[in-house]
């Protein structure tokens, strides 16, 4: 289902201990260790995809799955009516430094565009 050093897949299925925010048969989603906003939550496919640029059309529903979390833990935390961000970094040049699909849910402050 994953790979063994991916450290995403281990957190996804156990192996390594987290308290997650939301977790379903697709998807589980739990606080980044390293916060870039004053909540900073990370949404996580429990099968292993390198990045975006390796989805495939097999892999729609889980990329929406992603999506609805990201809008549900939103509602359910109090923040969707302020706003947040939803980003997708991916590959080296994107900003993506763990190669296990991954999306950050950011809120609890005002974000400019273009972000960098």
């Amino acid at each position: 289902m994953g790979s063994e050093d991916c450290i995403f897949c281990k957190i996804a299925d156990g192996r390594i201990p987290s308290t997650f925010v939301h977790e379903d048969e697709t998807c589980v989603a739990f606080n980044d260790l390293s916060p870039q906003a004053p909540t900073h939550i990370l949404i996580i496919p429990r099968k292993h995809i390198d990045s975006l640029a390796q989805t495939e059309p097999d892999h729609a529903v889980t990329l929406g799955q992603m999506l609805v979390t990201a809008a549900e833990i939103a509602k359910n935390k109090g923040f969707s009516d302020d706003g947040y961000r939803v980003v997708i970094n991916t590959n080296s040049d994107g900003g993506q430094t763990v190669f296990h699909l991954h999306m950050h849910l950011l809120a609890g402050r005002q974000f400019v565009f273009p972000p960098g």
